[in-house]
């Protein structure tokens, strides 16, 4: 991505007054090897929607090398880069954020999660010689989609659901649509210019899918945002993943799980690097809230496919409420 000078920046819809935010050490910690780390995500989807996993079994050998191959794709020249382009829906993108008219400081790689059609998709991003990324990206999807079921079927067995792989089965089907993107946010150095602004990488927003599991480098910048609406800044921690509940979660527990919003800040020194899996049910899924977790409540959303959803949620803009259009309507 080519830096513009301060006048122009002015210019772009990703500058942002935000109010200067400190770092939160209140996020949510779980370590997945303790047998009580069950209900602590429970606790965590319900209060937060959001927390961060240790011992989690994913090799850091799998983390650095993936890592290392998104860096070295992302040094490209964007002649080479913009080989993968345009992102419809899978390859590189860069500012544009769907089809909507959101902008950010930020440029990305889109893929399914579906291996085989990663391989076929890589052939035209790295030319002749995909298979070193093929193979890193393969390992690291692998280990992070079996790390995301388990922490889903722990999720079941806090909620006491006889079925512990009500929500795993779902990534765990060969139709599942995941997906999986690398998001490069570069320095930019004018915007300590700016004073009390901030560029906007990636701007608010709730996953729709059902979980998502977020990895960065040791550079700052994820936001999520508490019930009361503020803001907080989540530390980096390379070793460690952090776990998004998705609007589909949110549905499926009747609202109980909170989908959580959250956002991105350029940085004015160094480049972030975040790989993240979108683990997302099969596109003929119904989704709705589970019988079991109703106990004589009703229900808050109305039935829809996945299919319905994602048609739904990427025709709106980044900041909508997703979810508004699927809620039932009681009378009051």
């Amino acid at each position: 991505m080519v830096l513009v000078h301060k006048p122009a920046l002015q210019q772009f819809s990703f500058i942002r007054n935000i109010k200067p935010t400190t770092f939160f050490s209140g996020i949510p910690l779980i370590d997945l090897s303790k047998p009580d780390s069950k209900h602590l995500l429970v606790k965590a989807c319900e209060e937060f929607g959001f927390f961060k996993v240790v011992n989690h079994g994913v090799p850091l050998e799998f983390i650095s090398k993936l890592e290392s191959e998104a860096v070295k794709f992302f040094s490209l020249p964007p002649s080479e880069k913009e080989k993968a382009s345009p992102p419809n829906p899978f390859g590189y993108g860069k500012k544009s954020i769907g089809q909507n008219g959101d902008v950010g400081w930020v440029e990305y790689l889109l893929l399914t999660a579906n291996q085989e059609s990663v391989s076929q998709r890589l052939s035209s991003v790295f030319g002749d010689n995909p298979e070193k990324f093929r193979c890193a990206l393969n390992d690291y999807v692998s280990a992070v989609k079996k790390m995301a079921c388990e922490i889903l079927e722990m999720m079941a067995d806090g909620l006491k659901i006889q079925n512990r792989k009500v929500f795993s089965k779902l990534l765990m089907d060969e139709q599942s649509d995941s997906v999986f993107r690398l998001n490069h946010y570069p320095p930019c150095p004018e915007i300590q210019a700016l004073k009390e602004h901030n560029m906007i990488g990636f701007g608010e927003h709730t996953d729709p899918q059902i979980i998502s599991v977020l990895r960065s480098n040791n550079t700052s910048g994820l936001q999520i945002s508490l019930n009361d609406g503020s803001w907080i800044s989540v530390p980096p921690d390379p070793s460690s993943f952090f776990i998004n509940v998705g609007d589909s979660l949110q549905v499926m527990t009747n609202g109980r799980f909170k989908s959580v919003r959250h956002r991105v800040l350029a940085n004015s020194i160094k480049a972030r690097v975040s790989m993240i899996y979108f683990g997302g049910p099969p596109l003929r899924e119904k989704i709705a809230p589970l019988p079991s977790l109703m106990e004589g409540e009703e229900s808050l959303y109305r039935e829809f496919t996945w299919f319905e959803y994602k048609r739904s949620a990427y025709s709106s803009r980044l900041a909508d409420n997703k979810l508004l259009l699927f809620e039932r309507i009681t009378a009051s």
